[in-house]
C-alpha cells in the first residue's frame, strides 16, 4: 500500500514554528523518520504557519529536497500555491487535492497534466459531501471521466471517499467501506483510492485505536494508499499484518521486518 506521510504539516505545532523561525532541522528529521518508518511520498502543506503560503511552501518543499530523495505530495487551500510548489518537484509530485466540483477539476486536471503529477481528488461536489454511498460513486465516476477527458491516466488518479469523525457522524464509516468497493469497479484499471486516515478519529478520545482498526478495514473493503502518521509504529504494523492475511505480502516469521528492508 502506498504510505503518504501526513507530518509535515504547519497545523503541528513544531512545523508551525519551524516555518516561522526557517528552522530546517525540524522539516530534514520529520521527512527522513517518516521514510525510514515506512512513507513512499511525504505531504508538504503549509496550513496556518505563514501570511506567505507560497514562499513558505517553497521553502518546505526546497528544504525537503536538500534532505531526501522521495515524491512530494503539495497540499494546500490556496490555489495560487500549487504551480510554483508543482515546478519546483524534482521527482513526479501529488497534487492534493481536487473536489469533484467542475471549477476545481478544471483547474487541477491540466496542472496534474503539465508536471506529470498524480491527483488526489475528493468525493465532494457544489453541493457538499454526499450522505450516501451512491453519491460518492456518484462524483467518483465524474471525476473518472473528466480525468479521461483530460489524458489523465488511470494509475496517475486516486479517488478519496471521504473520511467522517465517526464521533460525529458514526452511520458514514460503513459507507466509505461500500464506496472504495465501488470505486474499483469505475474503470478497467480502476483508480486508486486513498483516504485521510486522522480524520475518522477527529476528538475522539481512542484516536489511534480507531484509525489502527479502521485502516484494517479499509485495506480489506480495497483500498491501496493512505495520508497517515508513518511514525505511529503500532498503526505501521496492522497496515503491514492487513495486507499479509490479504496475500499481498509474502509471510516470513520477520515479516515485519522484512516490509522495511
Amino acid at each position: 500500500m502506498l504510505v503518504i506521510g501526513e507530518r509535515i504539516n504547519g497545523m503541528f505545532k513544531n512545523v508551525r514554528n519551524a516555518i516561522a523561525e526557517h528552522d530546517k532541522s525540524v522539516i530534514v528529521d520529520l521527512a527522513k523518520r517518516q521514510l525510514e518508518a515506512g512513507a513512499h511520498v511525504l505531504d508538504i502543506n503549509v496550513g496556518p504557519a505563514s501570511d506567505d503560503p507560497v514562499g513558505a511552501m517553497l521553502w518546505l518543499v526546497d528544504t525537503v529536497q536538500e534532505a531526501v530523495d522521495a515524491p512530494l505530495s503539495i497540499d494546500s487551500a490556496k490555489m495560487e500555491v500549487f504551480e510554483p510548489a508543482l515546478a519546483r518537484c524534482k521527482q513526479p509530485p501529488f497534487i492534493n487535492s481536487t473536489t469533484g466540483a467542475q471549477e476545481q477539476l478544471n483547474f487541477f486536471l491540466p496542472l496534474a497534466m503539465k508536471y506529470n503529477a498524480s491527483l488526489i481528488a475528493l468525493t465532494i461536489d457544489e453541493q457538499g459531501v454526499p450522505s450516501t454511498t451512491e453519491g460518492r460513486t456518484e462524483i467518483a465516476m465524474r471525476i473518472l471521466v473528466a480525468a479521461m477527458e483530460h489524458g489523465l491516466p488511470t494509475d496517475r488518479l486516486y479517488i478519496d471517499p471521504i473520511t467522517l469523525p465517526v464521533k460525529a457522524v458514526q452511520d458514514q464509516c460503513a459507507k466509505q467501506l461500500e464506496a472504495l468497493r465501488q470505486f474499483r469497479q469505475l474503470a478497467d484499471p480502476p483508480p486508486h483510492t486513498v483516504i485521510g486516515l486522522s480524520n475518522v478519529s477527529q476528538r475522539a478520545q481512542e484516536k489511534r485505536l480507531i484509525d489502527r482498526t479502521f485502516l484494517v478495514m479499509c485495506i480489506a473493503n480495497g483500498l491501496d494508499s493512505a495520508i497517515l502518521d508513518p511514525l505511529d509504529k503500532d498503526l505501521m504494523d496492522a497496515m503491514i499484518t492487513a495486507e499479509l492475511l490479504l496475500n499481498k505480502q509474502l509471510y516470513c516469521d520477520s515479516y515485519l521486518e522484512a516490509y522495511h528492508r
